[in-house]
């Protein structure tokens, strides 16, 4: 996916009501239909994102903002899918850019290629088998800065470094590892996002106007408001494994889903673990208002193929009713939806378990029914691990109607880990992994 390849379509810029600027970028690619016995879900059609380089698409937006994309395209907003109004047309959300990691010395190290790399909130629309970007929000700090997608806080997140891994980048924190995204009625979008880990409330314009954090994470230097309304237990936090999922609820309320489960009281017990946690968030109190155990399959039901425990993750949750979740579990190479109810009687809000003293902790129990943790009881939608035709790591889940739901993967930008993702020049060694939007249709509906 060279940016020089021939045949590119141009970048236009024009002006929108409440959009700084629209991207338009048809990318054609012809669509599939895979077949399936009468009675089992089946895939009904992809479409797929072609090659946009990163440099124009984050010039457009953020003039001068990057330099050097090292041949990378647009990518990575398979992070979230959320339905935009119109049939085809969907809101979406890029992670903190390109990122990987090369061992240096026997440590690995994170490594952005494309540091000036802003996060941005995409609209596309799906029409056949083509993506086409619609528009593209930057995400900016109260004085419209790039927030950037760097690490916030040295000692608690991976340290940045350039893309061979040899220069040492400096924090920033205003940075954001964005994820789960969801439009509010009056404009506005919700966000989570991995470092903090964090919601965030962005206006219409892609400005920040809160960022809510675990309270004790003291943030500071933040070029926008920043809250300590989030339980403190969340400072546990896996690394790289904060705020994945973000679904809203009729009533207007926020649930958050911790990617994987918390590291305590240390990174041995969180590997082996079972059970995550999922946050209800109340916009008008603007407070956690509730919290549930959330308990995985085993990794071997989830993914056949897999045995590590810690590759088990919760990337998107999707409200299905007034008080019902879809709910993915997933690995990198398959996944199940399910569908929980969340119960007052389920709530474990400021309980032992959000004591990071608690011993056992909740990470740590084999059973926690057992030991009274009223863990949210689920059913079993569909495993797209069965579904010829579902890409890998699907990240965004939409739901289109009754019968059919929309599945977006992350393709990561088209990069590796290892220094071989990049070539002498350090120019990317492209994956081949395309961003593709799924629809699948599920027989018995949701």
């Amino acid at each position: 996916m060279s940016p020089y390849a021939a045949g590119r379509r141009s970048v236009h810029r024009s002006v929108a009501a409440g959009v700084p600027l629209a991207l338009l970028a048809a990318l054609t690619v012809a669509g599939t239909a895979v077949g399936a016995p009468s009675g089992e879900a089946r895939v009904t059609g992809s479409a797929t994102l072609g090659d946009l380089p990163l440099g124009t698409f984050s010039n457009a937006l953020l003039p001068g903002t990057v330099g050097d994309d090292r041949g990378v395209d647009l990518g990575g907003i398979g992070s979230d899918i959320y339905p935009a109004g119109r049939k085809g047309e969907f809101w979406t959300v890029t992670d903190r850019g390109p990122n990987g990691q090369i061992k240096v010395a026997g440590e690995k190290r994170r490594t952005f290629p494309v540091p000036g790399f802003d996060p941005a909130i995409v609209k596309i629309r799906v029409s056949g088998g083509t993506v086409k970007v619609l528009d593209a929000i930057p995400i900016t700090t109260s004085s419209g800065k790039p927030v950037t997608g760097l690490s916030n806080q040295k000692g608690r997140d991976e340290a940045p470094y350039s893309y061979d891994a040899k220069t040492p980048l400096s924090y920033n924190p205003n940075g954001l590892d964005t994820e789960g995204i969801v439009r509010a009625e009056d404009g506005s979008f919700w966000l989570v996002d991995e470092y903090g880990p964090s919601l965030i409330h962005v206006s219409a314009r892609g400005k920040i106007l809160t960022r809510y954090v675990p309270k004790g994470l003291g943030l500071t230097g933040a070029d926008y408001r920043v809250v300590e309304a989030l339980p403190a237990v969340l400072l546990h936090r896996k690394i790289n494994r904060g705020f994945e999922g973000l679904a809203q609820l009729p009533g207007g309320d926020l649930v958050m889903a911790v990617q994987s489960p918390l590291s305590l009281p240390d990174t041995d017990a969180g590997e082996a673990s079972l059970t995550t946690r999922l946050l209800r968030f109340s916009t008008k109190k603007q407070a956690v208002t509730a919290e549930y155990a959330y308990r995985f399959a085993p990794v071997n039901v989830v993914d056949p193929s897999e045995d590590d425990t810690s590759e088990l993750k919760i990337s998107s949750v999707v409200a299905v009713g007034r008080d019902r979740l879809l709910v993915e579990e997933r690995t990198d190479k398959a996944a199940r939806l399910q569908v929980v109810k969340l119960t007052r009687g389920a709530d474990i809000l400021g309980d032992k378990w959000d004591d990071d003293t608690t011993s056992p902790s909740l990470e740590q129990l084999d059973d926690p029914a057992a030991s009274g943790v009223p863990v949210l009881r689920k059913r079993l939608v569909v495993d797209l691990g069965t579904v010829k035709g579902v890409p890998g790591k699907i990240e965004g889940v939409a739901r289109v109607d009754h019968d059919t739901l929309a599945l977006i993967n992350d393709n990561d930008f088209g990069m590796t880990d290892g220094p071989e993702a990049f070539d002498a020049q350090g120019r990317l060694v492209d994956s081949g992994i395309e961003t593709t939007v799924t629809y699948v249709r599920l027989p018995r509906g949701i």
